[in-house]
């Protein structure tokens, strides 16, 4: 059978290498597999498939450093994971049959205690008895919290496999950011990731194993792991299974292009999570173990999981192109000039200088400040009606008159600015049967998180400060005691942190101590976010896709708003609705639209006037290398895909987890409510966000904060020149203020 497409030239820097004990875990992997119940008689595999799959090899290239037991036990458990895969796929899926599907899942977690005095239940069949097996061999030289990690991307790896079998029953394609966001599950990658903390003696210290670092190089590595596996394995899976998770078939079907087309689309994808996991290593990391203060032993720890990750990415691609699992022949056919000598696919030269190349060049050299014109506006997307508070101008008013108590308004807004702003009518239309205090509540956490996300960049960017800007919010951080509400205000200086501390006390005052914590996460991940945006600014780099959608939620504090919304249900939803995938999906659908929103009628306003690298409009033109218009159409239906996945959701995916948590007419009653409140918001954002003198052209630059880049009549693709004060000259410098003394009536700019 001819392949479906040429498989692109792919980006691999680094080069894989051959553990020397192969041989005997391809030995011990198929005594394993037969001791196991896998082989003969299972109807799912014979030897013959077990060696022509070749795990062991596998293996080998991923984890090359590591001693002979150590290579057998993680070959065991690849063999055991493509062993489920496949007896899922013959069970459940080519039946199809959901029911069967759920209770062969719902049994597989007793088989990963935390402690394994606990025991077994007796296994019924070869996967629950591998497991079983494996799990007593694995976690006697790990900690708890490995182990509860680990269960818990295994957990991930085998129920999001329901997920696959739901859109086969359905026919449905998910657009691109779900799957991308699913098959880091699916495929289990971050799975693999934790057999590396094993296999390298690398367990992340516990400090720091949830950072945004270790999670990004984690998220990028999974990423990069399945799309390599999505090209490889497309002629398998698609045309032979008809499967529908697919990478390339995924972009085939959101940009309406052809497989070839799809396949070097998910090929950039592909290296620019690598760029992404290189980026990470390198300006993030380090960082990390310092501001963390990691003793030497576990800087090792942490220096030896992302070598790790990088063996594992090269080694993986290694492997996919030999294993008979995969359409590889015609890549086999084309190796390097070393003729496939292991390890020279790091020196093909087009990979790593081509294609790649221009697209990282390109990510770092953005013009800045070109003149834009008016941003143009898609017919939006938006089914739900605006409905609005009658307490709108009592709002008003108070949350402008608390602004001025705080002091917001003595520098970078003043009144005229922060009336034009008007943020009072998206608290109102957020929640219009709210009281009067809760619409002027939400207004005024509206009000403080649009004058934050205004001060950092015009505070720190300019002089390119972060470490003013860390230290800024972790004074920020400290406003907000969960212990005692009223403590932060002791300490608050300057607006920012004064003004935090007064909603703070007001907000949480009445919340449990789970509720204060949760609402804390989503301030925190917010002003942290802040500071992402100035790393990458100080590099002067164009994010990549993911990385920015998933950053993207935070800056624009979607779940700070979410979580307002949360605590009005709270008592009344069981946890496991919360923590469920369907829901963080259905949130990350609405949080996407949202933002989408802003950076599309924002875009004159960034690009333009603030000289801001951080829209999707521009990551898609970067990515893509296409011009405005072409990106426009892009993210508008990327934000049409969102809002499709959000309304099916509402009508299959929801229904059918209030039936598998058994939910109660009371508890199914809140969480209609609160998808009720996700269509207000999203109605609200984008009433907001037209209707208001912030982002219009007409308006700009006076709507703009104070200090911004004025605005220069210049011809559309001239850079506009950043005025003499923005960089400051000569001996002592360092210590200049980042705004003038002459700007805002003679104003200095105040602490936060």
């Amino acid at each position: 059978m001819s392949q479906s497409f040429v498989l692109p030239d792919f980006y691999v820097p680094y080069p894989a290498r051959l553990n020397p004990h192969l041989e005997s875990a391809r030995t011990h992997s198929r005594a394993w597999a037969r001791q196991m119940g896998m082989l003969e008689g299972s109807g799912i595999w014979e030897q013959s498939d077990l060696d022509a799959h070749d795990y062991a090899l596998l293996c080998a290239y991923t984890h090359p450093d590591c001693d002979a037991e150590a290579l057998a036990l993680v070959t065991d458990w690849y063999v055991w994971v493509f062993f489920f895969d496949d007896h899922f796929l013959e069970m459940f899926k080519r039946t199809p049959d959901r029911e069967g599907g759920k209770a062969y899942l719902d049994r597989l977690p007793a088989f990963m205690p935390m402690d394994l005095a606990e025991g077994f239940p007796e296994p019924v069949n070869p996967v629950e008895a591998g497991l079983a097996d494996l799990w007593a061999r694995t976690v006697p030289s790990m900690s708890r919290q490995w182990r509860e990690r680990f269960a818990l991307s295994t957990r991930n790896l085998l129920n999001e496999s329901m997920w696959e079998l739901v859109h086969i029953n359905e026919g449905r394609v998910a657009n691109p950011v779900e799957y991308i966001e699913m098959r880091r599950k699916v495929g289990g990658a971050p799975w693999s990731a934790g057999l590396v903390e094993y296999a390298a003696q690398a367990e992340l210290p516990p400090s720091v194993a949830a950072s945004r670092p270790l999670r990004v190089l984690t998220d990028a590595f999974a990423d990069a792991v399945h799309l390599r596996n999505d090209l490889f394995s497309y002629q398998r899976e698609v045309e032979d299974e008809g499967e529908l998770s697919n990478g390339v078939l995924v972009l085939e079907t959101f940009l309406g292009c052809t497989t070839q087309e799809a396949a070097e689309a998910v090929n950039d994808l592909l290296t620019s999570r690598l760029q992404q996991f290189e980026n990470t290593a390198v300006t993030e990391v380090p960082a990390l173990c310092l501001e963390e203060a990691l003793t030497a032993g576990e800087c090792a720890r942490v220096t030896a999981y992302t070598k790790g990750l990088q063996d594992w990415q090269s080694g993986g691609h290694e492997w996919h192109m030999r294993s008979s699992r995969y359409m590889n022949e015609e890549a086999a056919a084309r190796r390097s000039m070393f003729g496939g000598v292991l390890g020279t696919s790091a020196l093909d030269i087009e990979g790593l200088f081509g294609r790649s190349a221009r697209a990282r060049l390109r990510g770092h050299t953005q013009v800045l400040n070109q003149h834009r014109g008016p941003s143009l506006l898609p017919d939006f997307a938006m089914p739900f009606p605006v409905r609005s508070s009658p307490h709108l101008e009592h709002a008003r008013r108070a949350s402008i008159d608390w602004a001025g108590r705080m002091g917001l308004l003595d520098s970078i807004w003043d009144l005229e600015k922060i009336t034009g702003y008007d943020l009072a009518l998206c608290s109102a239309a957020l929640d219009p049967d709210g009281t009067p205090e809760q619409i002027e509540l939400s207004a005024e956490w509206l009000t403080w998180g649009t004058y934050g996300d205004d001060y950092y960049p015009l505070v720190f960017g300019r002089t390119r400060d972060l470490a003013g800007a860390r230290l800024c919010t972790e004074r920020l951080l400290a406003r907000m005691d969960c212990a005692d509400p009223a403590a932060g205000a002791a300490g608050a200086v300057g607006p920012l942190e004064r003004s935090l501390a007064d909603l703070w006390e007001r907000t949480v005052t009445r919340m449990l101590p789970a509720q204060r914590a949760a609402y804390r996460d989503a301030v925190a991940d917010m002003v942290r976010s802040w500071v992402w945006e100035l790393h990458n600014q100080a590099q002067h780099r164009v994010p990549d896709p993911v990385d920015y959608i998933e950053m993207r939620r935070k800056t624009f504090g979607a779940d700070l708003i979410m979580s307002l919304s949360r605590l009005g249900h709270a008592g009344k939803l069981p946890p496991a609705v919360h923590e469920s995938g369907t829901l963080r999906a259905v949130e990350s659908a609405v949080s996407d639209y949202a933002f989408l929103v802003n950076d599309v009628v924002s875009y004159q306003k960034e690009m333009q006037y603030e000289g801001e690298l951080h829209n999707m409009l521009l990551v898609v033109q970067n990515f893509f290398a296409c011009d405005y218009p072409t990106a426009l159409h892009i993210v508008d239906n990327l934000m049409r895909a969102r809002m499709d996945q959000f309304q099916h959701a509402l009508r299959h995916e929801l229904p059918v987890l209030c039936d598998d948590l058994g939910l109660t007419e009371g508890e199914r009653g809140a969480l209609d409510a609160y998808m009720e409140e996700l269509k207000d918001f999203l109605a609200a954002v984008l009433h907001w966000h037209v209707s208001v003198r912030r982002y219009k052209d007409a308006d700009l630059p006076a709507a703009l904060p104070h200090h911004t880049i004025p605005r220069t009549p210049l011809a559309p693709g001239t850079a506009v020149p950043a005025p003499a004060w923005m960089v400051p000259t000569g001996l002592g410098t360092s210590a200049a203020d980042v705004l003038p003394a002459q700007v805002s009536a003679g104003r200095r700019p105040v602490s936060p």
